[in-house]
């Protein structure tokens, strides 16, 4: 298990990701607890890149109930397609969202956020959960975001 990061400083988002997965893999190799490894995930991503948010909802009961998080307190509960996780939940794919203000119906869980990306978890072809991303920037996230989150979120067993 690693036990600490590289951080990349890197200027270009590709290789700070390229730098960052197998970390992530190393951190998680070996590692049962679903909570722990969600964890982590989000404090090597919220290290790397210094976003406003980044955090887990899981579902439960019909909702998506928080998870291990990192940045400020985020909603607890979020309804089958309401803002952008209820959405990314409902689709089971991605959101990118450049401009949240912009976006129908958004949860403003805090005023600071103003882009966000949103990555639905699957097992057996079901969503279990999503990585909700936030920065206080606009239009953040794009295409790389997505290819990479999507390979982190691979790594997380929900089968244990």
């Amino acid at each position: 298990m690693a036990e600490d990061l590289t951080i990349s400083t890197s200027t270009n988002k590709a290789e700070q990701y390229k730098s960052l997965v197998p970390q992530i893999e190393a951190l998680l190799y070996g590692e049962t607890d679903l909570v722990a490894n969600m964890a982590n995930v989000c404090a090597a991503l919220k290290e790397q890149f210094n976003w406003l948010w980044v955090g887990f909802y899981v579902v439960k009961n019909g909702e998506l109930v928080l998870g291990p998080f990192q940045g400020p307190v985020a909603c607890t509960r979020i309804a089958k397609g309401k803002g952008v996780c209820g959405g990314a939940w409902e689709r089971g794919k991605t959101l990118v969202v450049p401009d949240v203000d912009a976006f129908p119906g958004h949860i403003a869980c805090s005023s600071a956020s103003r882009s966000e990306i949103v990555l639905p978890l699957f097992n057996n072809n079901e969503v279990v959960a999503v990585l909700d991303v936030d920065s206080e920037h606009l239009a953040h996230f794009d295409e790389v975001d997505a290819l990479y989150l999507a390979q982190i979120v691979q790594l997380i067993d929900f089968n244990e």
